[in-house]
């Protein structure tokens, strides 16, 4: 986006020719736009039109607040699922595991509000806050990330006990300490009103490249590798049941957010030399990447619920 590389000599045409050119993820942060005509310099000897920011900023308020109420009630359904029958969960659906993914799902749904405000109404809460909503948002994704990797291989989780509990103190601190860079590289910039963006910084910076690389290990890497060891070793395909393939609807719905984020590295660095048609149409991949990703919050716990009546 414009806003993320602000200062940065490794500019995509897109941001050289336009404001209106960012990813889901920064209109989710509440992240700048300007809804001017949406034309730009020639390609081809064509002109570029992207549209993408206007449109996005008219529909994620909405589609940010209809998927926190669907998840507050999934969230809520599966609490009480969880309290009323505490027995009705085995391994790898144990009931400790699935308290931790609806507290990391409730924690990322509860972010929704706030930023769907910023997006309609610009972002008046300051740098600080908007570098804790990015901190708190990825924190909760690393941490449901590790703990369905955790569930998927491990049989930890079958009892609440010491060890369990030193595996969710090691996995919430760790997922904290992987989310921490994004909260280096965001920040605030003043467009036409102020805005929250995920990355303030150069695309070769340090605290984004390590942010990057974070992402791309948990949305593309870690499931690729639970996949092939899963494969691999027949107690892992033994204990493939219900609640795993349940469970694993996270890294499916984020998978395709990760490859876009790979593939816009590329784009930003100038490792891919991007035509008209990219410029035109990438962001809306991108964005309805994230769009999907963060449909987790709510088909998660259906999921879940689904998986344990069968």
């Amino acid at each position: 986006s414009l806003s993320d590389a602000r200062g940065s000599p490794w500019q995509s045409p897109s941001i050289l020719e336009s404001k209106n050119s960012l990813d889901l993820m920064d209109i989710l942060g509440n992240l700048s736009y300007d809804d001017s005509n949406g034309t730009f310099l020639d390609y081809d000897a064509a002109p570029c039109h992207n549209e993408y920011c206007p449109l996005f900023q008219r529909v994620a308020p909405t589609f940010l607040a209809v998927t926190c109420a669907a998840a507050t009630l999934g969230t809520g359904a599966l609490l009480v699922a969880l309290a009323k029958r505490p027995h009705a969960w085995g391994w790898p659906q144990s009931r400790a595991l699935v308290a931790q993914l609806a507290v990391g799902m409730g924690l990322f749904a509860a972010l929704l509000p706030p930023v769907a405000a910023g997006i309609g109404q610009g972002w008046r809460l300051g740098t600080g806050l908007c570098s804790l909503t990015h901190l708190l948002w990825h924190w909760s994704l690393f941490a449901q990330g590790l703990l369905v990797a955790s569930g998927s291989c491990s049989t930890a989780w079958c009892r609440w006990d010491p060890q369990s509990r030193r595996l969710a103190v090691a996995v919430w601190a760790g997922a904290l300490l992987l989310a921490t860079p994004v909260a280096l590289a965001s920040g605030t910039v003043a467009a036409p009103v102020t805005s929250c963006i995920r990355r303030s910084v150069a695309i070769l910076s340090p605290a984004y490249l390590l942010h990057l690389a974070f992402c791309l290990c948990l949305f593309l890497l870690l499931p690729a590798g639970l996949l092939v060891a899963t494969l691999a070793v027949p107690r892992l395909r033994a204990g493939w049941q219900p609640g795993v393939g349940a469970s694993w609807l996270f890294f499916g719905l984020w998978l395709p957010y990760g490859v876009g984020l790979a593939v816009d590295f590329l784009l930003q660095a100038r490792l891919l030399q991007p035509s008209c048609g990219t410029f035109e149409h990438f962001d809306y991949v991108l964005g309805l990447g994230e769009g999907l990703g963060v449909l987790h919050c709510c088909l998660g716990p259906v999921a879940l619920l689904a998986a344990r009546l069968r």
